[in-house]
């Protein structure tokens, strides 16, 4: 081995300076507003993702593994190390389709940041500020670091944009908890680079469970193991970024290693993340927010519709169409709101309602269309009623995007509706108010029993 490193690269100088001194920056107002917003409803994902399959697995197979009581099983009352907890939180933090989607990177920032970033707060008995510290800078990374590798722009790469921008975003969150300092930092960059995988096959995972690890469980676990490992004294390379055989040249077809650290500070990438409104497949979600809002506004019951055309964008009706799983399954989605006038997180999930006649007399009754000329977001919804009215809306920015974004009042909702049947209203309740006042919160180990769950 040569005794001469090359020199370190401004890219990886400043990353790792911004890793030492992330917890020290204040962040504006709205920044933190909406870091809550994203840490709730990421939490509440994992909860609600603690009886789903990925969740069961998961939960069984790190109860298997044992470990250092360092972190919770959200759902659950046990404890384990905060690298099992990282994987388990995340598997099912994405054990189907609640959690939040930041479309400019391609990936799923929270289902991976926020359960690597709780693990290591519980983990270091890091206070609520310092989470919040830590989460908008890893969503920072997260929304970077594929634009940095060019996968963002490839459409049919083979590598996995959720992936990659998982374990970075994950890793700098964890990194910054665990205190490493700037020489640390060097060597946490190199660790990530080394553990960085995720290839997109991902897509024929028809249970949502090796899904669920390549999207949060496998980040999230291998930034936590990096971080700790770092911690606890590991030395690495200075520069993975740069110089010979490194991280760009092995993973990148284009890379533009400058956009990593690209307005750092002053464009948080928290604030163009969405929060899903409704828990199914994104594209679902337009044509869910038109059907919805038509119901609320005509007082519109199962019994006077005579039939429903629905319209959104054709590269994402590819996705949704007809599939065998109810939460993303358009006609199944759109039938079950129909019938229930609403929609919720058991709804999506019940799979027993694939075979409802009345889910099925209700679906007969809607044609689902896909113009290839449209983005993302969008959706047309007509509805006849049997009374001889036509009922129509568009929708052209979906609920919870940064266009249209949600109260706070919508994400306690959500939030609701998937804490409640597992943690209990009381419990609910105190966590979230836990969250709206975090920066209060000395020790984040305090809001621990209030994502446990008796019986499991």
């Amino acid at each position: 081995m040569s005794s001469s490193a090359p020199p370190v690269s401004p890219v990886t100088t400043e990353l790792s300076a911004q890793i030492a001194g992330a917890l020290d920056r204040p962040l504006p107002d709205d920044v933190v507003e909406k870091a809550k917003h994203h840490i709730l409803d990421t939490m509440a994902s994992v909860v609600s993702g603690s009886r789903l399959k990925p969740g069961r697995m998961a939960i069984k197979y790190i109860r298997g593994q044992g470990g250092k009581r360092e972190a919770t099983l959200a759902g659950t009352r046990s404890l384990t190390s905060a690298v099992n907890a990282a994987l388990a939180n995340g598997m099912m933090a994405h054990a189907d389709e609640t959690d939040d989607s930041h479309a400019g990177s391609k990936t799923h920032p929270g289902c991976s940041i926020v359960p690597a970033a709780w693990a290591m707060a519980e983990r270091e008995g890091r206070g609520g500020r310092d989470l919040l510290q830590a989460v908008v800078f890893g969503y920072d990374i997260c929304g970077r670091i594929t634009k940095a590798v060019g996968v963002h722009v490839q459409p049919r790469s083979d590598r996995s944009t959720h992936s990659i921008g998982g374990i970075w975003g994950s890793a700098v969150a964890a990194g910054a908890l665990a205190g490493l300092d700037v020489r640390q930092a060097h060597y946490l960059i190199s660790y990530t680079a080394q553990q960085t995988s995720g290839v997109s096959c991902w897509q024929r995972d028809e249970e949502h469970v090796e899904k669920a690890f390549d999207f949060a469980g496998m980040p999230a676990r291998n930034a936590v193991a990096a971080a700790t490992m770092v911690a606890a004294g590991f030395t690495g390379v200075m520069d993975s970024l740069s110089g010979p055989h490194n991280f760009f040249l092995a993973v990148a077809r284009t890379a533009d290693p400058e956009a990593l650290i690209e307005e750092l500070g002053s464009r948080y990438d928290i604030m163009t993340t969405n929060i899903k409104r409704w828990s199914v497949g994104s594209p679902i979600i337009a044509g869910m927010d038109g059907v919805i809002h038509l119901i609320k506004t005509h007082d519109l019951h199962p019994a006077n519709v005579e039939s429903a055309d629905v319209t959104i964008p054709a590269s994402g009706l590819r996705t949704v169409d007809n599939r065998h799983m109810p939460d993303v399954n358009i006609q199944h989605a759109l039938a079950v709101a129909l019938v229930d006038r609403g929609f919720t997180f058991a709804a999506a999930h019940d799979y027993q309602r694939m075979k409802d006649p009345e889910v099925l007399a209700m679906r007969e009754r809607i044609t689902v269309g896909g113009n290839p000329d449209w983005g993302r977001g969008k959706a047309i919804i007509e509805i006849c009623t049997r009374d001889g009215k036509t009922l129509s809306h568009q929708v052209d920015a979906v609920r919870g995007t940064a266009d249209n974004p949600m109260p706070r009042s919508e994400v306690e909702e959500k939030a609701r509706d998937l804490l409640e049947p597992i943690v209990g209203t009381q419990s609910t309740s105190r966590f979230i108010e836990g969250i709206w006042n975090l920066e209060s919160v000395g020790d984040v180990r305090d809001l621990r029993p209030f994502l446990q769950a008796d019986g499991r």
